[in-house]
């Protein structure tokens, strides 16, 4: 789905303040309430805001170590590969991938001894062939959206712009 510059300053700030009601919202990007909810809504139905839950911290709640995990699964366990790991609660995130694995998973847990528990749980299925883990050290550009808005709603596609240095044909 396309959105235009308002979309994205709709964005914007319900990123920066997802608490804020529809009204304060329409308010502060200087349209109708209406425009405000009506443009809320479009996102909503069209998957673009998926959800306005609150963006909890698993080191917080005591899963400091995060890990990534590489899985091949056996041809034509997937939906059964799924399911399992559907069960495990430290595991975040299950992306079905290309290359050397069929899936990567997104780990957490308490200690990197209760990490060892937490694989021989992910790969104790007999779905799963082998598994290779990376430990996250640290996490310098924590999952960010805001960008990607920026660059969606201005309509540009990367690179269709030069950057600051760059000289624009006819001036100097």
């Amino acid at each position: 789905m396309a959105i235009d510059r308002l979309d994205g300053r709709l964005l914007e700030l319900l990123a920066e303040e997802p608490r804020i009601g529809v009204l304060e919202a329409s308010r502060r990007l200087g349209v109708a309430r209406g425009t405000a909810q009506a443009r809320l809504d479009r996102l909503k139905a069209s998957g673009v805001i998926r959800g306005f839950g609150p963006d909890v911290d698993p080191a917080a709640l005591g899963y400091p170590v995060t890990a990534f995990a590489t899985l091949e699964i056996k041809q034509g366990q997937g939906a059964d590969v799924r399911a399992h790991l559907a069960t495990v609660p430290e595991v975040l995130e299950l992306h079905t991938t290309t290359g050397h694995g069929d899936m990567l998973c997104r780990l957490v847990a308490r200690s990197n001894a209760d990490l060892q528990r937490v694989i021989d749980r992910v790969v104790g299925f007999d779905g799963i062939v082998r598994a290779s883990t990376a430990i996250v050290m640290e996490n310098p550009v924590p999952l960010r959206i805001v960008p990607l808005v920026r660059q969606a709603a201005s309509g540009d596609a990367p690179g269709e712009h030069p950057g600051p240095t760059e000289r624009r044909k006819g001036t100097e």
